[in-house]
């Protein structure tokens, strides 16, 4: 009798390890920056973003130049001030004063604006690429069936994966899902 208890005790405790055995998360990591960075879509979209940005400067640039221009000649003016023809000087250095106070706030205002017109074509441009990645990670998660994949990526901020010892890779699958071939440039390995 104390045989087949102790039978039972070792079949329940194989069957409980086996059980905590099959409950293990699998965990893998990916480099997102690797990802995109050798994704064409991305590569064009990050031209497209440098190439407006050059347009909005370019703009910017323009009115800085007038901006430079007007002081320039107010502060000529200013030198050609004498007691004889003050008033007219003053006037026009006043209406200078007003023209210069109004470019800069339109310079400003321009800043401003291309920021935001920045913001918005990154957003437009990147959101599709992003979503595209997001689904093939989760698409080559599930084919390895990983519970959890975490984002090595240097440039994730707030990542505090610090370690890893083991765990699948899947950066490699998830270029491949996309497309991206081994030729690609390869982003720095994050540390571990």
């Amino acid at each position: 009798m104390r045989k087949l208890i102790n039978v039972f005790f070792v079949a329940a405790g194989l069957l409980f390890t086996a059980n905590m055995a099959n409950a293990q998360q699998k965990i893998g990591h990916v480099n997102s920056e690797e990802v995109f960075a050798n994704l064409p879509e991305s590569k064009t979209a990050q031209t497209t973003l440098e190439n407006l940005s050059k347009t909005k400067q370019a703009e910017i640039d323009v009115m800085i130049k007038e901006y430079q221009s007007k002081l320039t000649a107010a502060q000529a003016k200013e030198k050609t001030r004498s007691e004889a023809n003050k008033e007219t000087v003053d006037k026009e250095l006043q209406t200078a004063a007003t023209e210069l106070q109004d470019l800069q706030k339109r310079i400003g205002d321009a800043q401003t604006k291309a920021q935001q017109d920045l913001g918005t074509k990154q957003g437009e441009l990147f959101q599709p690429i992003q979503g595209k990645v997001a689904t093939a990670i989760s698409a080559i998660a599930k084919e390895k069936g990983l519970a959890y994949v975490f984002d090595v990526a240097n440039g994730q901020g707030g990542n505090n994966l610090v370690f890893w010892e083991g765990g699948d890779d899947i950066t490699g699958a998830v270029k491949t899902k996309l497309g991206i071939t081994a030729t690609a440039t390869k982003a720095p390995a994050p540390k571990k």
